[in-house]
């Protein structure tokens, strides 16, 4: 297959053409690093939230909203399916890599990961990229500069020059639509982290609300992951059958009910101290080829409410 990396450069070009008409600003800093901000210090906004979830998977996902209803409110609900999950998702849209560079704090995902390949998802899709530029996408609440520029080519083996940032805050309209193209994401990493071969997931739709923003950043990170935990849904359909298909969605875990506010707030907001299990989609459908049908979980539109503030 071709370089994540290389099919992400042509978005990350779009997305500067249209950079006006997607309400995000475009910094050329020092080291001819390009940053763009989706969401930190400018508004941006739907269309700008679909183009990083198509960034965040190099193109090989099909990102869209339509209109549903949580406790009866018309909201936005964003649609993502790829036929090429293990590297769509596992390999570019995961948010895998810890940024903490002289006091800046942030979540990396997106293709760039694929450069570096120390996760272990790389290990199982056998898959390592090798190309000249590096995407990645930053969540944080503040845009990145030349400092964390500098980390990302060293750690990825590229000139300065050929990193691409795409920041966004989660306590952002871009932030609420990119967490919500999240729910395929989920399906699947939690089906790889049981055991299944993430070669043998052959295709994935998913879909979540947009959480309403919030005015702080973690309030914002607990209502978007209440959004995938409580109201997202996935349907996969894979290659060979699996015993532990019903540890999937998020039901199956001993903290579902509990909001994400409270999850975190007991994990001293250390989120590699909260169960890897509790990110995941409210319910899911695994089809398999010539097979069961299996349909697992539910929504919770209850917890979806109070936590919306509906």
């Amino acid at each position: 297959m071709e370089s994540l990396n290389r099919t992400a450069t042509d978005l990350v070009d779009e997305a500067l053409d249209f950079a006006d008409e997607l309400n995000v600003a475009v910094h050329q800093l020092d080291s001819e690093a390009l940053v763009v901000d989706f969401g930190v210090d400018v508004p941006g906004g739907v269309e700008a939230g679909l183009m990083l979830a198509e960034i965040q998977t190099a193109g090989l996902a099909t990102v869209q909203t339509r209109m549903d209803e949580v406790g009866g409110a018309p909201l936005a609900h964003v649609e993502l399916s790829t036929d090429h999950p293990a590297m769509a998702l596992l390999c570019s849209q995961k948010a895998g890599w810890e940024l903490s560079v002289d006091g800046f704090e942030g979540l990396g995902s997106g293709p760039a990961r694929s450069l570096v390949a120390e996760e272990e998802e790389f290990q199982r899709v056998g898959y390592r990229d090798d190309f000249e530029f590096a995407v990645l996408t930053v969540e944080s609440d503040e845009v990145p500069g030349d400092a964390v520029v500098e980390h990302v080519a060293e750690v990825a083996g590229v000139a300065e020059s050929g990193v691409f940032l795409q920041a966004f805050s989660t306590a952002s309209l871009t932030g609420s639509v990119a967490m919500a193209a999240r729910a395929a994401e989920l399906a699947t990493f939690r089906l790889s982290e049981l055991g299944y071969d993430p070669l043998d997931i052959l295709s994935v739709t998913g879909s979540a609300p947009v959480a309403p923003v919030a005015g702080d950043e973690e309030t914002a990170i607990a209502r978007t992951n209440d959004a995938l935990a409580y109201g997202g849904q996935a349907h996969l359909v894979v290659d060979e059958p699996f015993d532990r298909f019903d540890e999937v969605p998020s039901t199956a875990t001993a903290e579902y009910d509990a909001p994400f506010a409270e999850i975190f707030d007991d994990a001293d907001w250390d989120f590699y101290d909260v169960p890897e299990s509790v990110f995941a989609p409210a319910q899911v459908t695994i089809d398999v080829m010539g097979g069961d049908t299996h349909v697992l979980g539910d929504v919770n539109e209850d917890r979806l409410v109070e936590s919306f503030g509906l």
